[in-house]
């Protein structure tokens, strides 16, 4: 393996030389600033950043911590993440938690010995607060993204809950929707309960009777659809919903299957609506109506505002910044009569 030892020989200069070049000191000249540079380039040097992380205390990693790595969703704010950190001279470290505190343990105790500059996060749920608070503990900034825990402060990047399930809902009850369900994920989970919520406050809006029956909590990565939609579409024709609201894409392309496994028609005998916009599935897509949330410029703006902290530029209080969402009208909610 090269060391600097050996950059320094060819060059004939001291390895602390080597050193400042490859740390961009200004007390180098050019000349031997590109000297130097050019032996590097051609021994194919790659500084050890843990070795340099000693002097600097600086590793230019940062981690992305996200719950479902097979959720498009989370995959676009991961692609933005990493295009701000590259822009910025970072690296990045991308952990999967799989909506499970124990992993995201994990992968806390593994980032905190490697040292990373700071994490971006969408905690898995409410009992993330112990993990964070290791963050916390080390002096790690972290910022939240898609969603938070309450009690730890942090800055926050998300979609505006509130206004898409509005959207989605008034939508419905401009079709003449009056039982309209929410599929929702666990009540562990910020954004479930903010979904929830506006869920609730949107009915009232839209002069819409709350029907608790219809309001299920599932989970936002897998759960046991058929029997879920078997079991409202069970109901008596005036308990039984005509419309769905999905909290996620999962939910959204799970409950058509199950409704197709049904024999149901979509929009004909009950429309589905859901957040976020999934990725073209056959038989499926363009067709389910969506709010979709700008999951790239979460992913981007999140990592600015991680980089901020960590550089110290970023303003004493904790910022906290919603993204609005588009809704796009499709097949699956307009009425055919």
């Amino acid at each position: 393996m090269v060391t600097i030892y050996d950059i320094a020989k060819k060059a004939n200069v001291s390895p602390m030389t080597v050193s400042r070049v490859i740390n961009n000191s200004p007390s180098i000249s050019e000349t031997t600033r590109k000297k130097v540079e050019q032996i590097i380039q051609e021994l194919d040097y790659i500084p050890n950043k843990q070795a340099r992380s000693l002097t600097s205390k600086k590793t230019k990693l940062v981690s992305l911590v996200i719950s479902d790595i097979s959720n498009p969703f989370f995959t676009t704010i991961a692609r933005g993440a990493e295009d701000k950190a590259l822009q910025s001279g970072y690296q990045l470290l991308l952990g999967n938690s799989d909506e499970q505190t124990e992993k995201e343990s994990r992968y806390i105790d593994m980032l905190l010995s490697t040292h990373v500059d700071g994490v971006l996060i969408a905690p898995a749920g409410d009992l993330s607060h112990t993990n964070l608070r290791k963050l916390a503990k080390r002096k790690v900034p972290f910022v939240f993204v898609d969603r938070y825990v309450e009690g730890i402060e942090a800055d926050l990047v998300m979609g505006d809950n509130a206004e898409t399930t509005r959207k989605l809902v008034a939508h419905l009850a401009e079709q003449g929707h009056k039982q309209i369900a929410l599929i929702n994920g666990p009540s562990s989970v910020s954004n479930a309960r903010e979904r929830q919520q506006a869920f609730e406050d949107a009915l009232v809006l839209n002069g819409i009777e709350a029907r608790p029956h219809l309001v299920i909590e599932s989970h936002f990565r897998q759960d046991n659809f058929p029997d879920i939609v078997q079991r409202l579409m069970s109901l008596t024709p005036e308990e039984r919903p005509t419309a769905i609201v999905a909290a996620n894409n999962f939910i959204g392309i799970n409950t058509l299957r199950a409704l197709r496994e049904l024999n149901l028609r979509v929009p004909d005998d009950i429309a589905v609506a859901c957040f976020d916009d999934p990725e073209p599935i056959p038989d499926y897509n363009p067709f389910l109506t969506v709010a979709a949330q700008p999951a790239y410029d979460m992913g981007y703006i999140g990592m600015q505002m991680l980089i901020e902290r960590m550089e110290g530029t970023a303003p004493a209080a904790n910022r906290k910044v919603m993204l609005p969402s588009r809704l796009i009208v499709r097949k699956s909610t307009q009425r055919t009569e």
